[in-house]
């Protein structure tokens, strides 16, 4: 008879090849085996549940150091475990910015024993460390380049196509960007309407978008570097994608595929601001036609909070973000619940996708030998989105209220209780990720 550390029995196991109803046995943090039968000296009925491999969010701004009052990576990540969430890839636009060796030594210093899940960083790409990126994609603990091509919180901005070359030039790893057309954009400002946030995607347009998206492949077939474009938001770009596969990968947010402009901006005021904007409904639709066309490879909950009292001020002064990481999966068990999309499909977007796109070594799938990170939920929990609930400092989120089908019971990291049942660990004991295209 087989002996492990922990066994988790009677549930639903999401393996490679698909659901198995059997028991799961981890030893010295990775799974170890499937199968009736075992022993273990910790045992965790999960009767009536069902167990995916661990949830990884491969966009989110826990603003630390420097934005504190926001989030730090402490607050940020107790959101995500409570969330269900194993792993997340945190975005370098802090106060310093991510851009040098003794920033990446910083953070991951900084959520030594402090952040909850397992994290990588990313470092921004700046005009000035250009020729640098290739050694800084390496670091240990680093997710890679990050390039914002459109100004957005911080002011981490690389908008020409000259510097964007230079970039792209240097290193090797997948660059992730975020495509929004930055000249564009200094054009239309006057599409701005002063305490208007609806006019938020008439300046930051579909066009801003689709441009910004244009631009980024043809440099990166220039440069044969593989990049990862952020948070997608028009059909149309999803479509351009499709035809490039071969050298860009692509990210939705549950919020875009949620929200629609023409309820959400009306409810929700400057709450609903984000970059790039929430759009209509039929921008909403089209996503999910692409999504089950199998575009997208990762979802992202471009996590981003500000302060209450920031997003109290009349737009256009009004931040723009939203948190996100804590509501990601409840969200995504929702659409499952209501027909959109599949759980096998859900668990490509949050596991085996981040791990197919980044590299991650031992992560992202249950399987002898792998990290043991599961999420156990319940599919048939019928709850609230509750202020109570949330964890993010910020204290709010554009979901609250909402009614929801599937629900996070446990996340368990490297074979330890994280958070069950809404009851974090004693202490938090996340760990850097590893890539297997780092230098170790």
């Amino acid at each position: 008879m087989a002996t492990y550390d922990l066994l988790l029995k009677n549930g639903t196991v999401w393996t490679p090849g698909g659901p198995v109803e059997t028991d799961l046995g981890i030893t010295d943090g990775r799974f170890a085996g499937l199968g009736t039968g075992a022993s273990a000296g910790e045992t965790i009925d999960c009767t009536g549940l069902t167990i995916l491999p661990g949830v990884i969010d491969s966009q989110v701004h826990f603003r630390e150091p420097g934005l504190e009052e926001k989030e730090d990576l402490e607050s940020g990540s107790r959101a995500a475990v409570l969330g269900g969430v194993t792993a997340v890839f945190e975005m370098p636009n802090t106060k310093p910015n991510t851009d040098s060796v003794d920033a990446v030594a910083h953070k991951l210093s900084r959520a030594y024993d402090r952040m909850w899940c397992d994290h990588a960083f990313y470092v921004g790409a700046t005009a000035a460390n250009a020729e640098q990126l290739g050694e800084l994609e390496r670091l240990p603990g680093t997710a890679g380049v990050k390039i914002f091509m459109g100004a957005s919180t911080g002011d981490l901005l690389v908008s020409d196509d000259r510097e964007l070359a230079r970039v792209l030039a240097h290193g090797r790893r997948r660059v992730a960007i975020h495509a929004e057309d930055e000249p564009r954009m200094q054009a239309r400002m006057g599409e701005r309407i002063e305490g208007d946030p609806s006019s938020h995607p008439v300046w930051r347009d579909d066009e801003s978008a689709i441009l910004a998206t244009r631009r980024i492949l043809a440099l990166a077939r220039a440069a044969r570097r593989p990049v990862h474009v952020l948070h997608i938001t028009t059909p149309a770009e999803l479509e351009l994608l499709s035809q490039h596969k071969d050298i860009a990968t692509c990210e939705v947010t549950p919020q875009h595929l949620t929200l629609a402009g023409e309820d959400a901006y009306p409810r929700l005021g400057s709450y609903a601001q984000m970059n790039p904007p929430i759009r209509s409904r039929a921008h909403r639709d089209g996503l999910w036609h692409w999504l089950n066309q199998g575009v997208p490879d990762v979802l992202g909950s471009d996590h981003a909070p500000h302060t209450i009292a920031e997003k109290a001020k009349p737009y256009p002064a009004s931040p723009s973000g939203m948190p996100g990481v804590q509501t990601l999966l409840p969200l995504m068990l929702n659409h499952v619940a209501e027909g959109r999309l599949s759980l096998q499909r859900l668990i490509e977007l949050t596991s085996a996708g981040p791990q197919r796109v980044f590299g991650l070594t031992a992560k992202g799938r249950i399987a002898a030998g792998y990290d043991a990170d599961v999420t156990i939920v319940d599919l048939k929990a019928k709850w609230t989105i509750e202020e109570s609930w949330l964890a993010s400092r910020c204290g709010w989120s554009p979901f609250t209220g909402m009614e929801i089908t599937g629900k996070p019971v446990a996340t368990i990291i490297r074979g330890r209780q994280v958070m069950r049942e809404g009851q974090l660990a004693s202490q938090a004991k996340g760990r850097p990720i590893r890539f297997d295209s780092a230098d170790w």
